[in-house]
């Protein structure tokens, strides 16, 4: 009978036992070849669950067919007459799906991912202080800019700066992560995060400046 160490070996070669029929399975599929009982989700990367490469650079286009098409295979209707066990392993694939369509269809998300799996915690959740002194100067000078922004128009042109600074460092990180510069990747990353966070303050400021100007 296979054991644990047994199924280790069988997953780094890119194989697992079937739970229902125990056949050879491919990590990354979805059903047994052998007997279509559906499997649990395996221990795969975002990017290999959803059959890419790993890499900063994917077709998002691709990414939502793929997702789409797994999530198609995996619909709740598909196993309302089948065993618990099935159903509830339909459910954990679809939150595994899901898990790398969100991850991977957003460049800052995906960065953060690829440092992640290269060691480095670059976590987009966490709202920590900025530690780059030229980060850190870059905030500070921007943020003043949006508190003293007294018109739409001006805080329009600190939104349409931000927009085109996120744009290029999209750029910047292909070209890091190609390089496998990964100290560089995540200094980008960082930033990219900033600028997030500053275009969602340009939208709230430009929200009250508007309620004042209806007010007027």
């Amino acid at each position: 009978m296979p054991n644990q160490a047994d199924d280790t070996r069988a997953a780094r070669a890119g194989f697992l036992s079937c739970w229902s029929c125990k056949g050879p399975v491919a990590a990354q599929v979805l059903f047994c070849h052998t007997c279509g009982a559906i499997q649990p989700p395996s221990q795969l990367d975002h990017f290999r669950r959803l059959g890419l490469e790993p890499g900063f650079d994917v077709d998002v286009d691709l990414v939502e067919k793929r997702y789409l098409g797994f999530q198609r295979a995996i619909h709740p209707d598909r196993f309302a007459t089948k065993p618990a066990r099935e159903r509830a392993f339909a459910e954990s694939q679809a939150v595994a799906l899901n898990q790398a369509y969100e991850t991977l269809k957003d460049p800052l998300r995906r960065a953060a991912y690829l440092l992640g799996l290269n060691g480095i915690d670059a976590s987009v959740s966490k709202d920590e202080t900025v530690r780059d002194p030229e980060l850190l100067m870059e905030a500070m000078e921007a943020r003043e800019a949006l508190m003293e922004a007294t018109s739409i128009e001006k805080v329009e042109t600190l939104q349409a700066k931000a927009g085109a600074d996120a744009i290029a460092i999209l750029s910047e990180l292909s070209k890091a992560f190609a390089s496998d510069d990964l100290a560089a990747a995540n200094r980008l990353t960082t930033r990219l995060k900033y600028l997030r966070k500053y275009l969602e303050e340009t939208r709230t400021r430009r929200i009250a400046l508007e309620q004042v100007d209806g007010r007027a």
